[in-house]
């Protein structure tokens, strides 16, 4: 039987066993957010939800003890405002909320806190940045692999590098490969390609997906998504977050007591 390693399906007997055992907890971050007329709203949360777990089962499988937080689904989500069921917070509550979960994981006992995020609006990356900052202030081990820079951008296919990437090939090719009865196949297929960059247009000032470009919320090549191309993109996710928790395990296991 394979042990369970999402916390919140944990008895308290049971997560602390993991803690006197020294686990690192991945904290999944996601948003609730337009994805286009083909993907749901937790798009994001079901992306960072399943690459926290594949890495989590990497680090089990040497051994080594890991815990799968439940993840946040609300966050800065300020480009998708006027879009349907989008639900955005303020920087402040954002930041302050990832820090205080980071901070209440350390407080719980775990060895530290690997932030897995799949929601790259720019607002959000700055509050998980701010909040890993505030958080390691206070004397918690905690570290954001940012998949936007690099070296780990460069791992994750011509259409993320591209910026055009927002509910496009990358994104619904993740959800395929994780929760495929969620992706409208028919409505994902109809789609055309639209290769405008979010990265241009953030850097040109753009505030919204609509001035990016992107009326439908979409970005990127969705028609061309598979599960296939998830599940490679995932071997990569889980390997950029697996390995950020091996550093912090290791490090936690050279501290002074």
């Amino acid at each position: 039987m394979k042990p369970n390693l999402l916390l919140g399906e944990l008895t308290y007997e049971e997560a602390a066993r993991a803690i006197a055992r020294g686990a690192v907890a991945f904290l999944p971050a996601g948003a609730t957010e337009a994805h286009g007329p083909h993907l749901p709203l937790e798009t994001d949360v079901i992306i960072a939800h399943t690459a926290a777990l594949r890495a989590a089962r990497r680090l089990d499988a040497e051994g080594r003890p890991v815990v799968v937080l439940p993840p946040l689904a609300y966050a800065v989500t300020e480009f998708a405002a006027d879009f349907g069921g989008t639900i955005s917070l303020p920087l402040e509550t954002a930041t302050a909320l990832a820090r205080d979960v980071i901070l209440g994981a350390v407080r719980a006992g775990f060895a530290g806190v690997v932030v897995v995020n799949a929601h790259l609006e720019p607002g959000n990356l700055e509050a998980l940045r701010g909040a890993v900052a505030q958080a390691r202030e206070r004397g918690a081990r905690a570290v954001f692999p940012d998949v936007t820079r690099k070296p780990h951008a460069l791992r994750l296919g011509e259409e993320f590098k591209s910026g055009a990437c927002h509910a496009g090939s990358y994104e619904t090719s993740l959800v395929l490969a994780a929760e495929p009865f969620l992706v409208r196949d028919q409505r994902a297929a109809s789609l055309a390609p639209n290769p405008a960059s979010l990265s241009v247009a953030i850097r040109e000032g753009k505030r919204s997906f609509r001035e990016a470009g992107g009326p439908e919320a979409y970005f990127g090549y969705p028609a061309d998504a598979s599960a296939s191309e998830g599940e490679a993109l995932y071997r990569e996710l889980a390997d950029i977050f697996a390995t950020a928790a091996r550093e912090l395990l290791d490090e936690a296991a050279t501290a002074p007591p």
